[in-house]
């Protein structure tokens, strides 16, 4: 009969029998696995918060300064296959139809230059949209989405081109967009790569020319500049302070990364491919593009 009183026992078992120490075992085991399972989460959970710490860090301390309000680049507005610098009609409705049914503002380039001028590089669901070159397409496919979606933007201009060129815009058609919430800026006389340009007298007649040609034909002025395939250099840039503008755009040139010197803004250029590669256009559009471009 088991006796309560006895020592060392286990419902009668001694502490020396087998049956007793396999007991223990058993329960050792139990433990061991529990602690390893503590161990486990706890280290798991460790981890976890690590890298949400880390991407905190990286987020409030490396992006979020660089983050920009995304000025968009186009080309043409036409149906040419293989041309990177051409957006389909229908693929730029789309475009502009997502960025007006996801909450996007779309504000003026004149307007984006005071906010920066003010300090502020980024605003919240908030883009700006440029052409180059004056294609004549923008006037025929671009202009009536625009005019549609109730979009403002501004168009960079080759005037030696403008009436004169196949393909290219006419100065009644500028006349008729300038009227209707179209800005118009320059981009030379005759499309020239400007740090390549030694002569002063003709920098000045490729950045100031432009202008005068803009201004004389509207009647209204040309605030911005744009540089043929985004490239200056800072005899180039001043050139374009002396010639009255009030800022510049570029592709994605120069050191400064979030848009502070709004003499070298740089822009995010959009393809037909954009709206077939999912979160491609949204990326775009996120203010964050400049942070993973490589500089030229």
């Amino acid at each position: 009969m088991y006796d309560p009183s006895a020592t060392g026992s286990f419902y009668g078992l001694s502490e020396g029998s087998s049956y007793y120490g396999g007991i223990l075992k058993m329960g050792n085991k139990k433990n061991s696995k529990g602690i390893r399972g503590l161990t486990l989460k706890k280290s798991v959970t460790i981890f976890v918060v690590l890298v949400l710490a880390a991407g905190s860090l990286f987020y409030f301390l490396y992006m979020a300064p660089r983050r920009v309000t995304p000025i968009l680049m186009y080309h043409s507005i036409g149906t040419e296959q293989g041309d990177s610098l051409s957006v389909n009609p229908s693929n730029f409705e789309r475009q502009m139809d997502f960025i007006k049914k996801s909450g996007y503002k779309v504000i003026t380039l004149d307007q984006l230059v005071e906010l920066i001028n003010a300090g502020r590089t980024y605003l919240p669901k908030t883009v700006v949209i440029t052409f180059d070159d004056g294609f004549e397409d923008n006037y025929i496919s671009a202009f009536p989405i625009l005019s549609k979606y109730g979009m403002p933007a501004t168009m960079f201009l080759i005037t030696g081109y403008i009436g004169r060129e196949k393909g290219y815009l006419t100065w009644d058609q500028v006349q008729v967009m300038a009227k209707n919430g179209i800005d118009f800026g320059g981009h030379t006389r005759g499309n020239v790569y400007l740090p390549s340009v030694e002569d002063s007298g003709m920098l000045w007649e490729e950045v100031s020319g432009c202008k005068n040609d803009i201004e004389s034909h509207t009647g209204g002025e040309a605030r911005y500049f744009c540089y043929p395939t985004g490239a200056f250099t800072e005899k180039v840039k001043d050139s374009v302070k002396l010639a009255g503008y009030k800022g510049a755009c570029t592709t994605h040139r120069g050191k400064d990364r979030s848009n502070k010197d709004v003499f070298a803004l740089n822009r995010v250029k959009i393809t037909n491919s954009d709206m077939n590669k999912p979160f491609h256009f949204r990326g775009k559009l996120s203010g964050f593009y400049n942070c993973f471009r490589r500089a030229r």
